[in-house]
C-alpha cells in the first residue's frame, strides 16, 4: 500500500491509500476520486516529503506494533470517509459499477479470496485491505 496526501482543485488536502502508483492514477483518470470536503473529482497529489530514514534507523511501524496499528486505524478511518460500504455484497456491486449498471463510486466490504481473484481476472480493480477492529488491542 502507498499512501498520499491528496489536493482538490479548492486547495483542501485529504489522504488516499492506493495498491500502487499506477493505481493512482487508474482512479485519477477515471474520476473515481473524490474531495471529502466539496466532493471536486479535479485530485491530484500535494508535495510530500520522503520518507527517508536516517543512517541506522529503521521504519518505526515495520516493527512497532503500535504505530502499526495506528497507520491501519487511519487508513480505516480514510476508507470509511470516503467509500460506500456495501458489505457481503461486495462483489456483486463492484461488478455493477465496473460494467456501468450501478454509480461510479469507491466501495468497500467484504468477499472471499477466490471472489476477490474472480473480479481481478474480470478486470475490476479490487485490493485487499487488513481490516483491523476499533479500540483497545
Amino acid at each position: 500500500m502507498i499512501h498520499y496526501t491528496l489536493r482538490c482543485k479548492k486547495d483542501h488536502a485529504f489522504e488516499g491509500w492506493f495498491r500502487d502508483s499506477a493505481a493512482f492514477e487508474v482512479e485519477v483518470a477515471a474520476k473515481r476520486l473524490s474531495c471529502p470536503t466539496c466532493n471536486s473529482k479535479a485530485i491530484e497529489r500535494a508535495p510530500m516529503a520522503p520518507a527517508v530514514a536516517r543512517s541506522g534507523e529503521k521504519r518505526a511501524a515495520a516493527k512497532d506494533p503500535k504505530a502499526m496499528r495506528t497507520m491501519l486505524l487511519a487508513m480505516r478511518k480514510q476508507i470509511e470517509a470516503t467509500h460506500d460500504y456495501v458489505g457481503p455484497a461486495f462483489a456483486e456491486e463492484a461488478r455493477k459499477i465496473h460494467y456501468g449498471e450501478a454509480e461510479e463510486r469507491g466501495i468497500y466490504g467484504e468477499t472471499s479470496a477466490e471472489e476477490a481473484a474472480a473480479l481481478a481476472e474480470e478486470g475490476v480493480p479490487v485490493a485487499s485491505v487488513p481490516w483491523i477492529e476499533r479500540g483497545d488491542a
